[in-house]
């Protein structure tokens, strides 16, 4: 078969006046003298890349007229391909013989990137001998040589065929795996559509990883554990994304991740060629502004009544207008346009989740000011709709661009991203859940409480662990739901959202977050039973969080966020003088501040090292302090049972025993506790049993369907879209 490959020539070289290539590898439509395309190139590479593989034709014949009509009717023998072909290489070959055109692979490059590492990595189904690992060898070479001779052999006819008006090509979709991932939605394309970035834990730890497009490998970024939500510079050279409650941006070029502004719960970023980083640093929060060298931080926008979150911001073409997604009432909730020198907003669309923008042409100027497609998903489904910039509206019907979407409902994202050169990328799947599990000191499943959901966090067991309390959303609204063994019920019904519980020490009582002023949330306190209203405890102009109830009952603490001092640990006396004071006024990150199960001690977590790390204090102070992480660590949970202190690091929970006495705090080393992974969302992603043996965690449960660790790429997306919905017409 080898002399085939030298000397054929393709269809379309045939079109442009060169010599006929054998009836055997000539593409159906031409047999039958209709006009043809690039995508008849595609059917000879298929046909001699089959006869390699298996030392026969794909279609033959005892005439010409023979094979002819064997090319048009009859299909090859698939039995023939050896059973030690890799199976996405039978597939490619499969792609590239469907007669009719519009369901063959569009372009070489498509069949490049579907066969990268195929023959490297799939391993042979039998035993295989020295002979066949040789022969296995051999087609890899000629695999390799075919798809560089047919490149080669195309540049004249693809010269040609940009002379010559030919069909628009049939959408183009391929797929590629990437290592293990529990965060489908972290993910961005580069904006020249030549490198993906993703968050993936192969290796061990969580991460991100970059993979070029034009190689079969992808590799982990070093400094970028913890890594969530990724973006792209202008240039396609350095990566934002946030870790350790920080803004952070790392250049490709070589060097240390950067710190450029605090982002305790960072939620999207965009990079402007102007070197504008826009940001959302919490929640609730609004978008704040930062230079992508670092600098001072100012907030962009502002939340309106029924809003509680701005985030995942895009900026337009031009730098100036950025879309974001709005958390909220479901009259105020979608996706909005702003401008970083305006403060008038527009609400573009209702949405499931944050969009992403596409010129009508592959980044030009002009195409911006014509209009281009907004991009988000809405039920389920990845969509497309026109979108005018300049007057912020949209116009025609939706097309649909992926059937199945990947999304998280908790955050308002969507796994897709997208580059300016019209490269579309998209997980498959539906609405990732969150299963409230049990787990053992082993990491063994022991069950399950309650039934998974899109959007439940932060759990909160009760003093005698028979209920466990969540902040979920139902039909647009998020409030507080108790979980027991029986059934799931609703605890607070006000149309704001209700977040953070915090159980009394005797089980009677829950306080708990809402923000009823543009997004300030104040502390309120209901009885556990239901019987009896919602009563606002704490207000004040900072937004507010509770963590902890003493044992005693006596005192509340609670987070306290200033724009002067980050997040602080402050105290509600629940008894006496109600004057809240505070605890641990830093300029640094405080969070999840908890009492010991005497009262006596509080721990908490502090990014005052540049990471979170877990710290012990007196309480009510003053007195010295401990450190009691090594390598990070968040939500430290107090063991009512022994003398244990657990904590959460890189989404497994590690423990110390401690002693105290008197004014000293002493531990031992920090080891593994359980390997059951939580979900890092939310103020407590896990909470422990009172007797001690077991913790209740928020588990990822994807949707039927997802394809967790695959990449879906739509290589032809503006081509798609003027055939399916042509630019200019209604």
């Amino acid at each position: 078969s080898a002399p085939h490959a030298a000397t054929i020539t393709s269809p379309a070289m045939t079109q442009a006046g060169m010599i006929l290539g054998t009836a055997a590898y000539m593409a159906p439509e031409q047999a039958r003298g209709k006009t043809v395309d690039k995508r008849a190139d595609i059917w000879a590479f298929g046909a001699v890349l089959f006869e390699m593989l298996t030392g026969k034709r794909a279609f033959g014949g005892e005439d010409i007229a023979d094979t002819l009509g064997n090319v048009m009717k009859v299909e090859p023998n698939w039995q023939r391909l050896p059973t030690s072909v890799p199976p996405r290489v039978a597939q490619v070959v499969r792609a590239c013989l469907q007669k009719n055109p519009r369901q063959r692979l569009g372009d070489m490059q498509s069949v490049r990137l579907a066969l990268e590492g195929a023959f490297e990595t799939a391993a042979p189904q039998t035993t295989a001998s020295s002979a066949s690992g040789g022969r296995l060898a051999w087609m890899t070479g000629l695999a390799t040589a075919a798809v560089l001779g047919m490149a080669a052999m195309a540049l004249p006819t693809l010269r040609h065929l940009r002379e010559t008006p030919t069909p628009a090509p049939p959408e183009t979709r391929l797929e590629i795996a990437t290592p293990a991932t529990s965060d489908v939605v972290s993910f961005a394309l580069s904006p020249d559509g030549r490198q993906i970035v993703f968050v993936a834990s192969g290796d061990g730890a969580s991460r991100l990883w970059v993979r070029p497009l034009d190689r079969t490998a992808a590799q982990p970024l070093a400094g970028t554990e913890g890594a969530r939500s990724p973006f792209w510079s202008p240039d396609s050279r350095s990566i934002g994304f946030f870790a350790d409650g920080k803004l952070k941006r790392l250049d490709l070029s070589g060097g240390a991740p950067q710190t450029l502004a605090p982002a305790t719960m960072g939620r999207g970023g965009a990079w402007s060629a102007d070197g504008v980083i826009l940001f959302a640093p919490s929640a609730p929060a609004t978008l704040s502004r930062v230079p992508a060298e670092g600098g001072d931080v100012v907030p962009v926008t502002t939340l309106a009544a029924g809003q509680v979150n701005h985030r995942f911001p895009q900026f337009l073409p031009g730098g100036r207008q950025f879309l974001y997604y709005v958390q909220g009432s479901a009259e105020t909730a979608g996706i909005y346009l702003g401008a970083l020198d305006a403060t008038a907003v527009t609400r573009v669309t209702a949405a499931d989740t944050a969009g992403a923008y596409l010129p009508t042409g592959p980044g030009s100027t002009e195409a911006f000011r014509e209009g281009g497609w907004l991009l988000f998903g809405q039920q389920g489904t990845l969509v497309a709709r026109r979108f005018d910039a300049a007057r912020g509206a949209l116009s025609g019907d939706p097309v649909t661009v992926a059937d199945a979407l990947a999304i998280d409902a908790n955050l308002s994202v969507g796994a897709f991203s997208v580059s300016p050169t019209g490269l579309v990328t998209y997980r498959a799947g539906g609405d990732a859940r969150t299963q409230l599990t049990w787990f053992d000191r082993a990491g063994k499943a022991l069950g399950t409480l309650g039934a998974p959901d899109a959007t439940q966090v932060d759990p909160a067991l009760s003093p005698d662990g028979r209920q466990v309390a969540v902040s979920r959303v139902a039909q647009g609204n998020t409030d507080l739901w108790l979980i027991d063994a029986a059934r799931t019920t609703r605890f607070t019904f006000d149309p704001a959202l209700d977040r953070y519980p915090v159980w009394s020490p005797d089980g009677s009582r829950l306080v708990f977050s809402r923000p009823l002023r543009a997004g300030i949330n104040d502390l309120y306190q209901k009885p556990a039973n239901g019987a009896g209203a919602e009563a606002l405890l704490l207000a004040s102009p900072e937004t507010k969080g509770a963590t902890s109830w003493s044992p005693d009952g006596r005192s509340l603490l609670y987070t306290n966020t200033s724009p002067k001092t980050s997040r602080d640990l402050w105290v509600l006396p629940m008894a006496g003088d109600p004057k809240p004071f505070p605890f641990l006024n830093s300029t640094f990150y405080e969070g999840v501040g908890t009492y010991s199960p005497d009262g006596h001690w509080v721990a908490y977590h502090s990014d005052e090292s540049g990471r979170w790390e877990i710290y012990v204090r007196p309480f009510p102070g003053p007195g010295g302090k401990w450190q009691i992480s090594a390598g990070g660590g968040a939500t430290p949970t107090w063991s009512q049972a022994r003398p244990e202190l657990l904590f959460g690091v890189n989404r497994q929970i590690m423990a110390v025993t401690y002693a105290a006495d008197g004014d000293s705090f002493r531990t031992d080393k920090p080891r593994l506790w359980s390997t059951g992974s939580y979900l890092a969302r939310g103020n407590r992603m896990f909470d422990l049993h009172p007797d001690g043996t077991r913790v209740a965690i928020a588990q990822v449960v994807q949707a039927a369907g997802t394809k967790q660790n695959t990449l879906s790429f739509f290589f032809n997306f503006f081509d798609h879209l003027q055939q399916v919905a042509p630019v200019g017409k209604p």
